[in-house]
């Protein structure tokens, strides 16, 4: 393999990776503040032990988040120098506020939230959760901002002297039409994921019929309507940015569909079976008429195939071959929606077991809940290699190819190197991370504290103990 494909491979690994933690930590965070906020407000101690056991969990999740995070942005001048030399004034610009606004608000926040308990004020005290909360919401929309202007790049002009990319407008990055459609997709996805993973974990405790089956069932409640809820605002703001890649990506949108050729009332195909080398479909199951309206909102409009845009952007980039690899394109984008419904249905099929009081006696659903935590994390990942493969052969769309971004002087046995030695340690974290938080779930929320409502003065007590 290449320089080219194993910095390719490395990238890919170490972003999907750092992005299992990045979804959960944006949902359970604001959760976690709204349980606190309830406990301040009802006075009820079981919303306190569900705060400090939900909050264990997220700042686990968090802390390996955070170091994943970092390593992802060292690619840059590792494996893509060449990429960080020519649009470092413009992409550097979102990972700068970030890193110094968002990320060092949030963790000033959580630390404080951390330390604070009974020695803060309880309303204090509760700001600092909530502030740590939109703070990582806000880290994201950076990140988000950044990843954007790769996909549709705005607010820049390249220097005819030096031949790199420089900032005109920070504005037009920040408020990318990419950007803001995305960060909604991705705020909601997150909520999905903190759903279900309070469903999973609630269901684990239910299933033991432990002593806090009334506290469960109200937690596994919360986690079904947030799933439910979020789910479909995740579909709406999705279907929102499949006509914004339409117009900015039509490449990525017949992609996703594996069109060849430009189609009016063009159908969407739920299976597809291709020819061996990707180029053209064999047999297929269609709906009639959903790509038209999934891309333009009229079920008899137009949507270019991959053939036509082929030879557009051939005779506006010059010769080369412009297409992803559709079979990668093609399922993924598949399996996103796939894995994002079912979590849907089963959060409805979830409040329908568990209405008027009801606890589920049957422990094949109490499996399915465990199971089902892993939808969303597929829906998120396939998301991601969606969105990045389908952008391809560009880093930077219609400006920066990534046969240009690769770093010159860097051999593919360095890079290989690299890449085996990141995967094991990732290994090690995540198993490291999935031992902490199974040992945390298994030791269940904390006992009930004698004085629940807390007045901020008195001994000052361990903030999560187990």
């Amino acid at each position: 393999m290449s320089e080219l494909d194993l910095a390719r491979w490395q990238f890919g690994i170490t972003t999907v990776y750092h992005f299992i933690f990045v979804p959960l930590t944006l949902g359970l965070s604001l959760l976690v503040a709204g349980l606190q906020t309830a406990w301040l407000v009802k006075k009820d101690p079981d919303y306190l032990r569900l705060t400090k056991f939900f909050g264990a969990l997220f700042l686990i999740n968090f802390a390996v988040g955070v170091v994943t995070g970092i390593v992802q942005e060292f690619q840059f001048g590792m494996n893509w120098s060449a990429y960080s030399k020519f649009v470092g004034d413009v992409f550097g610009a979102p990972l700068a506020m970030e890193g110094l606004l968002a990320f060092f608000a949030e963790s000033t926040f959580l630390g404080l939230w951390i330390f604070g308990w009974n020695r803060l004020s309880p309303r204090l005290h509760l700001a600092m959760i909530w502030l740590a909360a939109l703070a990582s919401n806000l880290s994201a929309y950076f990140i988000l901002a950044a990843n954007s202007w790769m996909q549709h790049p705005v607010g820049f002009r390249i220097n005819p002297v030096t031949h790199r990319a420089e900032l005109t407008s920070i504005w037009a990055v920040l408020t990318n039409s990419t950007v803001l459609a995305a960060l909604p997709h991705v705020f909601f996805a997150g909520f999905v994921t903190a759903g279900i993973f309070i469903v999973a974990v609630s269901a684990w405790h239910l299933a033991r019929r432990s002593t806090d089956t009334g506290m469960f069932r109200r937690a596994i409640r919360l986690g079904l309507v947030v799933t439910l809820v979020a789910g479909i605002a995740t579909a709406v703001t999705g279907d929102i940015q499949a006509r914004l890649m339409d117009s900015q990506q039509p490449m990525k949108m017949a992609a996703a569909e594996a069109l060849y050729n430009t189609s009016s009332s063009a159908s969407f195909s739920l299976f597809t079976v291709g020819s061996l080398n990707g180029n053209q479909e064999v047999w297929s199951v269609r709906v009639p008429d959903l790509l038209s309206l999934i891309a333009t909102l009229d079920p008899h409009g137009t949507v270019q195939g991959i053939n036509n845009v082929q030879r557009a952007y051939a005779k506006k980039y010059g010769p080369g071959d412009y297409k992803p690899y559709i079979p990668v394109t093609y399922w993924s984008f598949r399996l996103m929606i796939g894995f994002g419904t079912l979590a849907m249905l089963f959060a409805l099929l979830g409040l329908w077991l568990t209405r008027r009081g009801r606890i589920p006696h049957s422990r094949w659903f109490y499996r399915a809940s465990i199971a089902a935590v892993a939808t969303p994390y597929l829906a998120n990942t396939m998301g991601w290699i969606f969105t990045e493969m389908g952008r391809q052969p560009w880093t930077v769309f219609g400006v920066l190819l990534t046969r240009s971004s690769v770093s010159p002087g860097v051999s593919a046995w360095t890079v290989l190197t690299s890449m085996v030695v990141l995967t094991l340690l990732y290994g090690g974290l995540g198993a490291i991370a999935g031992w902490l938080m199974i040992r945390t779930i298994k030791a269940g929320p904390p006992p009930a504290e004698p004085d629940t409502p807390g007045t901020g003065t008195g001994e000052p007590l361990p903030a999560f103990t187990y």
